[in-house]
């Protein structure tokens, strides 16, 4: 009877030390990951819907690229035309230079064929990538400027073409004739530049918006799966006192065994 007894007491020490390495392991891999829920058979709920969270998430950071990307090509193109128009104006002061009696029009007009050549050069390097608002031939730029995630259904896409309703800079040159319709180029260089600026606020708010989301989401991901890490380390003591302990009872319960056997012989 006391053997069966001392079996018994072994038994109930294995399975307890058993648990515990168990749960050991557990924690383990929590502090290792810094997550609970690290695969669905943690928590298959959580899981599911941090994997969804982690994707969309993910979707958002090519927006923020292609946002980049937009923001850089009407960078060029400002750059460009805010330099045109500094030209442009020495053009203007040019062109009412040379309508004053006793001036060399021969070298007057010489400057004006070199800034207009200047302008047209800075229309055709206003260029990113391959991608150019001012110059002749210049194509209109979609950008993608955020994802809506479906309920249920495929998401959709918004997105942001870029043009300066087919403004072109490098053939302005060519109305430069007199001081008038240097005026007017002026007036339709101005007007361009503010549309750019006006894409470019647009852009630089997606952009904030895309980045405060991409940290919301990044924030539910790690409130549904993140571990507590001060919980999981002194949990992680816990065990480790725990599984001293049942190596200990394991081992008194086996002794106990072995003295009642030793009096049969």
């Amino acid at each position: 009877m006391t053997s069966l007894l001392t079996n018994a007491s072994a038994m109930t020490a294995l399975q307890t030390l058993t648990k515990t390495n168990n749960n050991l392991a557990t924690t383990q891999n929590r502090i290792a990951t810094g997550e609970r829920v690290s695969q669905a058979s943690d928590n298959a709920a959580y899981w599911s819907i941090s994997v969804g969270m982690k994707n969309q998430s993910n979707l958002q950071s090519v927006v923020k690229d292609s946002i980049g990307f937009g923001k850089a090509i009407l960078d060029a193109a400002y750059t460009g035309l805010d330099e045109a128009i500094k030209l442009t104006s020495e053009i203007h002061s040019r062109y009412l230079a040379r309508e004053q009696d006793g001036v060399d029009t021969d070298a007057i007009d010489a400057e004006i064929a070199e800034l207009k050549t200047a302008i047209e050069e800075i229309a055709q390097a206003a260029d990113f990538e391959g991608q150019n608002l001012l110059a002749t031939g210049g194509a209109n730029v979609t950008v993608v400027t955020g994802y809506i995630k479906g309920d249920g259904t495929a998401g959709s896409t918004e997105t942001k073409t870029l043009t300066l309703n087919a403004y072109d800079l490098e053939a302005e040159t060519v109305n430069m004739t007199d001081a008038d319709t240097t005026e007017a180029s002026l007036v339709a260089m101005r007007e361009a530049a503010s549309e750019l600026g006006a894409m470019k606020t647009r852009l630089d708010a997606q952009l904030s918006f895309t980045s405060k989301l991409m940290d919301a989401l990044d924030r539910g991901v790690g409130q549904l799966v993140d571990a507590d890490m001060n919980a999981e380390s002194a949990r992680l003591s816990a065990l480790q006192t725990q599984q001293q302990l049942g190596i200990q009872s394991l081992s008194i319960a086996n002794s106990n065994s072995q003295n009642i056997l030793s009096l049969f012989r």
